[in-house]
């Protein structure tokens, strides 16, 4: 039938039809599969306390270079693997398991801190705690500092482990002081983050970091429900010439079965076989677990979310909406570049506005210069907000920072890679760069007053007495007024006055001059008012038309 000759068909038989096009068909159905933070409401009513269970916690690995991250994962991987079955194979899939005492914990084995950010900046809640690894023989270096930043931009509690004690050099407590001069207090110097002493090498003070671990997963009481369908994230993919296309997903909510649909981003699939890290089959996945799934025919992208769907048809029907949706995002996003204008025009509902930077220079003096001038700059009504702050030249991870928190990346006296520009374009983030420090930060003061909300003054245009009151059928009543001062605009607010207390305040319904409509009537003339939806005038009431001017702030 054609679609007209349907919808009237159902209303005879005492029913709604609704035209809807394939596309808006695919998006109702893709609303039914989004991450975990919004997975329809019919899912989280369907959860009961009785079907919520302890997860374990999700756990990435951040430090230094050198300074003992991946020692400590190989640590715990090789105990995991000695625990395990005879004839397990070995294998690096980005993330695994260690048991405590019963209680798992899962690792992520993450490419450096770009592809955590990469997460982040996508939407995904992928890690509940960070790892930070800090060398007792070196100390806090540029990317711990980095790592601090990644983590306290994501809001993901800190637990400390300084490795490398066993050294002849290790100084803990000045690391622990070194921690404390950039706002990261553990304990034992009077905060609140929890710290171990380790050394993978000597495989000294494992347990106690994982009893740590634990400790603060149980702070953040993680829970899930097995029973849902499953979804998660993508860690990574590849294509591998016996396997076909393998992706590292992690399980956040629900149970993933061999044989479920699944679409992951923009790609769908069926799962043809899951591993774990050990590379052994696996029929089932729940909660925080991570495997290889097998049987998409496209790789998804890190960061994407994942999700089992019931129905393998609208899983293609889903993917296809997305792979459209993707593309019509990138065409928005490539012309919507987050700029400092754009900045200066999102403005936030109340408070405290915060204008979020990522500042890169070429020494540490021109960053230490650029660093106080901003600081000096009002903050009662807008703040700058330094994400980060370092030197160099401006890298991918700097925008990649910057896409997650927001923030536009400001360059002084520095350029950027180029791989940097091209991800910058993508990610839709502005690349700002100076050579006079004074541009620079009138530039950001122009920025920071054009994020302030504006202010409005009422302008009084005319007064005009009511002299006569008409009924006009079909419009209500009208006020033959006579227009004693100034004058009266169709487009003007109006107030009514009655022995000089304001009655109301309403728009105009009606303005007249004699029969004619009219755009503004001027003062010394007679005319007909109707205020729209209001008719308790009486004679020898004052109708006052008024404007509000709105007033752009010029100044912080």
């Amino acid at each position: 039938l054609d679609p007209k000759v349907a919808i009237e068909v159902a209303k005879d038989f005492g029913s709604t039809a609704t035209l809807m096009s394939y596309e808006e068909e695919a998006l109702q159905e893709a609303l039914a599969v989004q991450p975990r933070e919004a997975i329809t409401q019919e899912l989280d009513a369907a959860d009961t306390p009785e079907d919520m269970v302890p997860r374990p916690p999700v756990v990435t690995v951040m430090g230094h270079v050198d300074h003992g991250k991946t020692s400590l994962l190989d640590a715990y991987r090789t105990a995991t693997v000695a625990e395990g079955e005879a004839g397990g194979i070995t294998q690096h899939i980005g993330a695994y398991q260690v048991d405590l005492g019963g209680r798992k914990i899962t690792f992520l084995d993450t490419p450096g801190h770009e592809a955590f950010t990469m997460m982040r900046a996508r939407g995904a809640g992928v890690t509940d705690i960070v790892v930070l690894v800090v060398a007792a023989d070196d100390g806090v270096k540029p990317q711990t500092l980095e790592a601090i930043d990644h983590a306290k931009a994501a809001n993901v509690p800190i637990v400390i482990a300084i490795n490398k004690i066993d050294k002849p050099n290790a100084q803990v407590d000045r690391v622990k002081q070194q921690l404390a001069d950039r706002d990261v207090l553990v304990e034992s110097f009077g905060g609140k983050i929890v710290s171990a002493e380790v050394s993978a090498k000597q495989r000294t003070g494992l347990d106690d970091l994982l009893e740590l671990i634990v400790l603060e997963a149980d702070l953040q009481e993680l829970r899930a429900n097995p029973k849902r369908p499953a979804s998660g994230i993508v860690l990574e993919a590849r294509r591998d010439r016996a396997k076909g296309v393998v992706a590292t997903v992690l399980v956040q909510e629900g149970t993933l079965n061999v044989g479920d649909p699944f679409i992951a981003g923009s790609v769908w699939g069926k799962v043809r076989a899951m591993t774990d890290e050990h590379g052994k089959r696996i029929t089932s996945a729940g909660p925080s677990m991570p495997v290889e799934v097998m049987g998409s025919a496209e790789e998804p992208l890190a960061g994407d979310s994942f999700q089992s769907i019931a129905d393998e048809a609208k899983a293609r029907r889903i993917a296809s909406h997305r792979q459209e949706k993707v593309r019509a995002e990138d065409i928005k996003r490539k012309s919507a570049r987050r700029t400092l204008e754009g900045l200066g025009r999102d403005l936030d509902a109340g408070g405290i506005k915060d204008l979020a930077v990522v500042l890169k220079a070429d020494v540490q003096g021109s960053l230490e210069a650029v660093r106080k001038m901003l600081g000096d700059l009002p903050d009662d009504k807008v703040r700058v907000q330094i994400v980060r702050a370092s030197i160099g030249g401006i890298t991918q991870a700097d925008v990649l920072l910057a896409a997650a928190a927001n923030a536009i990346v400001v360059g002084f006296n520095v350029r950027p890679e180029k791989s940097a520009t091209q991800l910058a374009t993508v990610e839709g983030v502005e690349l700002r760069m100076y050579t006079v420090i004074y541009h620079m930060v009138d530039e950001i003061r122009a920025a920071m007053v054009g994020m302030l909300d504006p202010t409005f003054k009422e302008i009084v245009l005319g007064q005009a007495e009511v002299r006569e009151l008409f009924k006009v059928p079909k419009i209500g009543l009208i006020a033959g007024c006579y227009v004693t001062d100034g004058k009266i605009t169709r487009k003007a607010e109006l107030r009514l006055l009655r022995d000089n207390v304001i009655i109301h305040t309403g728009k105009v319904g009606s303005l007249r001059r004699f029969k004619d409509d009219a755009s503004e009537v001027k003062n010394g003339t007679e005319c007909g008012i109707g205020i729209a939806g209001y008719n308790d005038l009486k004679t020898g009431d004052v109708i006052e038309a008024f404007m509000m001017e709105k007033i752009v702030a010029e100044s912080l």
